[in-house]
């Protein structure tokens, strides 16, 4: 095809590997002799690593790829970008500089190439960042993504694993994206809604972030493959529980309708086998029960704050034009880890 990509089987971050797998793989790695100056490893479960190179500096280092879900080359380079330099703003970071990493076949049209690249440029460009090089090899498949460093200071790093009972959970955009675009790939959804979940996971997390730190914020992560309540679970960290209002949560209207459809993602039966023991349900639909296991590609900030400056965070974040929403509270450790809530969001 000249101008577009061929879907692949999975793209965007439903082609993450699964957590059960992941975990079972990690669990076995070396480990090496400690470092104290290495802040955040990929042992902590949380978005980048942080290396500490001076008494007020660290680097906030991450790397993301992945095969195309949506057909459009510029688009998805955008798409690919912004969902790689969300860790770093998950960290409390800036973004620094990034390096391109792309598998592409030699068969295909090149210009697709130069589309997905020029997508991801800018991108790097609008997070304050500069595009320093990469790395690319002949694939059958094409993928694309990005190597980010980031700084940020050692005391004011956002780990994911912080939140305290008390802490509001704020989620920064809606949720149904992976949903949509599985819907899209059998021409099922709409054009609205591919435009809007498009406009979403091309939104830098960086508007959000900046304004997290004029505020209390206790931990933060991006909501990614493994889903609202994956990463939700990993925030949880088996120290604290929490619950969650489900009509609170934002969501895009149309992927509740392709869930009723069975229009569904693998990474989020996934999702679903692997984090469900962690979850009870009250009274919340089949629909958004799927919602809340659908792997995000490029998805917003979920952020614990400081109860007492909630309200004006949440009315900070909607001024910039966010779609925020409080969404659950963080409590002491229960008999279940995460409650979910209610009724459907309309």
């Amino acid at each position: 095809m000249k101008n577009k990509i061929e879907f692949c089987r999975g793209g965007g971050c439903t082609a993450k590997l699964g957590a059960g797998i992941l975990s079972h793989v990690l669990e076995k790695l070396p480990k090496g002799p400690a470092d104290e100056n290495l802040l955040i490893g990929y042992d902590s479960k949380d978005d980048a690593a942080v290396y500490k190179i001076s008494e007020d500096t660290a680097i906030v280092q991450t790397l993301d790829f992945f095969p195309p879900m949506v057909d459009d080359p510029y688009t998805f380079g955008q798409i690919a970008a912004t969902n790689a330099l969300s860790d770093i703003y998950a960290m409390g970071g800036e973004v620094r500089t990034a390096l391109n990493i792309v598998c592409f076949p030699e068969n295909m049209d090149l210009n697709i190439l130069g589309e997905i690249m020029r997508g991801g440029s800018e991108k790097v460009i609008e997070a304050g960042g500069i595009l320093a090089g990469g790395h690319s090899i002949a694939d059958s498949d094409v993928k694309y993504g990005l190597s980010v460093m980031g700084t940020v200071h050692p005391d004011r790093i956002y780990s994911n694993n912080q939140g305290r009972p008390g802490d509001r959970l704020i989620l920064t955009k809606k949720l149904g994206a992976g949903i949509i675009c599985t819907a899209n790939r059998v021409q099922a959804a709409s054009a609205t809604a591919m435009q809007q979940a498009i406009a979403s996971m091309t939104t830098l997390n960086k508007y959000a972030a900046e304004i997290c730190r004029k505020y209390e914020i206790h931990a933060c992560t991006d909501v990614t493959g493994f889903g609202f309540l994956g990463h939700l679970h990993e925030m949880m960290d088996g120290k604290h529980s929490c619950r969650i209002m489900a009509e609170k949560v934002p969501v895009f209207a149309e992927a509740l309708d392709y869930a009723d459809e069975f229009l569904l993602t693998a990474a989020g039966q996934k999702n679903r086998n692997f984090f469900g023991e962690y979850v009870v349900f009250e009274n919340v639909t089949f629909a958004m029960e799927e919602v809340l296991f659908d792997p995000q590609t490029s998805g917003g900030l979920l952020i614990a704050a400081a109860d007492r400056e909630v309200q004006s965070l949440l009315a900070e974040l909607r001024q910039a034009g966010l779609p925020a929403e409080e969404v659950g509270v963080i409590t002491e450790k229960e008999d279940v880890e995460i409650r979910v809530t209610a009724g459907r969001n309309e």
